[in-house]
């Protein structure tokens, strides 16, 4: 028996990288993921290799902007399975950044990284509220608590994604709704593999763990934050980053 088994999960930008990882995670718990992504061909990729290994997953092309996509998705769930319990919303791009960001720039990129993410927590808290438990866990950054020269923009909005998380705690809790963020380091994905060299070894030289971590070490952090073994824990953010904050 999963530790998830009956659970309901969303899991969004789960095509790839640490949203894959935690779309796999909470497969393997024994939840049924809905595996969300922009890029339907990936997802239905991503889905499928979870599916081999014998994961209950559905694929499904979505645009975390998109208001109507996110309402067809919760209504789908609840004609499927009545209702949803675990909400990891992963979505998040670096974007253009820097002092001379244009004001369109700055706000596609709060779009996705920090909007988005409050029109999903708001959507999930009804269907959550009215089953009177679940969770929801964001995915922040390292750099919405330290800051990065060149990514303002970026930092910004994950660092919004704090006071999110804890003031939605706060109005959920009644509801025994925990809400819950996962900032986490520098993680070994594409987005990092196209850093130049001598980023990497200055970014590694600070990570007293002496490794760059992998999309499974957050990926055990989101499962523990949505299991009972969690149950007391709400409003907090998790950072994974081997210390680099230190």
């Amino acid at each position: 028996m999963g530790k998830l088994d009956n659970r309901v999960a969303i899991v969004t930008a789960a095509a790839s990288g640490m949203g894959l990882g935690a779309a796999t995670r909470l497969a393997e718990e024994g939840a049924h993921v809905y595996l969300t992504d922009i890029d339907a061909a990936a997802a239905n990729e991503a889905a499928k290799s979870i599916q081999e290994s014998g994961g209950n997953v559905t694929s499904y092309q979505l645009d975390v902007t998109d208001l109507d996509g996110w309402k067809a998705l919760l209504k789908e769930i609840e004609g499927t399975f009545g209702t949803l319990h675990v909400l990891h919303h992963h979505a998040g791009i670096p974007g253009p950044s820097g002092m001379e960001v244009t004001s369109e720039e700055f706000d596609f990129v709060v779009d996705v990284n920090l909007k988005a993410a409050l029109y999903w927590c708001r959507a999930a808290a009804r269907p959550l509220s009215k089953a009177r438990g679940g969770s929801i866990v964001n995915v922040s950054s390292i750099v919405g608590i330290t800051g990065n020269a060149g990514q303002s923009n970026y930092a910004a909005a994950k660092a919004g994604l704090f006071g999110l998380t804890r003031s939605l705690a706060k109005e959920l809790g009644s509801r025994n709704v925990r809400v819950n963020a996962v900032a986490p380091g520098y993680i070994q994905t594409d987005m990092t593999s196209g850093l130049p060299a001598e980023v990497r070894e200055a970014s590694l030289k600070r990570v007293p763990l002496g490794r760059l971590g992998e999309g499974a070490d957050i990926a055990r952090a989101v499962r523990f934050l949505v299991s009972e073994e969690a149950a007391y824990i709400t409003g907090v953010t998790l950072v994974v980053d081997g210390g680099f904050s230190l």
